[in-house]
């Protein structure tokens, strides 16, 4: 005859559904997701980084895991010392350069008809005008919220590093042998939660950063060759970063932006901007619909919907974080036999 299943398991089990959701939901409210997201890569990488410093330098089990930590915790700082002489302006004012960005951008809009050939600006309708300026309007309403954000952004950064300190020290503890029900399934949703983070996330890095070279490439040295330059253009390599990390959406805000940048130098610029944003985000349709597709199983559609609602309700941290929260939901799901 069975043994019946502990009742303290199953209490255990509906409580830390109901700890992570609310976790998930008071880190959105409270604009913390930048540093989940650091804590998961720091846990990611101390956990990937320990048995091979352990190989390398020979140390001993219970050494590895710590110097791992160290050297995850060490080494942001490290680049930035050595970046700040190049980077400062670009990362302490950047609320500042995406203000005057978008102000450009709104300007851009509204001489529309003035930088496409005579020929084409002839043919736009009546009502583009009216377009034009809801358009540019809403532009500068984005850049004048931008104003506000220059202290949130700096925080921001500072819960980032937190975040990938606690993920460090977290992977350097060592593990319970055994534990409590409620300590136990806590557990298993934080493993399948940072699964879901390795599978979503780190892709979207790598593809990001790929995004982000090539980007800087065309921008710094095939334009120059042909002798043409776009206004803000280290802004628009870390906004090409950024946008990278959301699926799908991200891509149509790097064309609209780069190629509405490019319109106010010529229209054969626009034009080259755009041409070589669509052939290098093709590699990265191939990598969502191969790699994060394929291990998740989700739809563009599933994918879409979710972003859409994130975004209304969370704002653009919603957008980042639709993916992960949705892939974590039908993982848990489809553990339990739901879907």
């Amino acid at each position: 005859m069975s043994a019946l299943p502990d009742p303290r398991q199953r209490i255990a089990r509906l409580a830390s559904y109901a700890l992570i959701g609310a976790a998930l939901l008071l880190i959105m409210w409270q604009g913390l997701l930048p540093g989940l997201l650091c804590v998961c890569l720091g846990f990611l990488a101390t956990r990937w980084l320990s048995p091979r410093l352990g190989q390398l330098l020979r140390a001993r089990d219970r050494m590895a895991p710590g110097l791992a930590a160290t050297v995850v915790a060490l080494l942001p700082l490290v680049l930035i010392a050595l970046a700040l002489p190049y980077t400062r302006g670009l990362i302490v004012d950047a609320p500042g350069q995406y203000r005057e960005l978008l102000a450009f951008m709104a300007r851009t809009v509204l001489e529309l008809r003035d930088r496409l050939p005579p020929d084409i600006a002839a043919q736009l309708p009546d009502g583009a005008q009216e377009v034009q300026r809801v358009i540019a309007a809403y532009l500068a309403s984005k850049a004048g919220a931008l104003a506000l954000t220059g202290r949130a952004w700096l925080t921001g950064l500072l819960f980032a590093y937190v975040g990938l300190l606690i993920g460090a020290l977290a992977a350097a503890r060592p593990g319970a042998r055994q534990l409590k029900p409620l300590a136990a399934a806590l557990h298993l949703r934080l493993h399948r939660f940072g699964e879901t983070f390795r599978q979503i996330v780190v892709a979207q890095f790598f593809i990001a950063l790929f995004n982000t070279f090539l980007t800087a490439v065309f921008l710094l040295v095939v334009l120059p060759l042909w002798e043409s330059r776009l206004p803000y253009t280290m802004a628009l390599i870390l906004l090409t970063f950024v946008a990278g990390l959301i699926p799908i959406v991200g891509n149509l805000i790097c064309n609209g932006v780069l190629t509405l940048v490019g319109l106010s130098v010529s229209p054969l610029v626009a034009l080259a901007c755009l041409a070589f944003l669509i052939a290098i985000h093709k590699a990265e349709y191939f990598i969502n619909a191969k790699v994060v597709g394929a291990r998740t199983h989700m739809s563009v559609w599933e994918l879409l919907s979710v972003m859409f609602v994130m975004e209304a309700v969370f704002g653009p941290a919603g957008l980042v974080a639709a993916p992960l929260f949705y892939a974590y939901a039908k993982k848990e799901l489809q553990a339990s036999g739901w879907v």
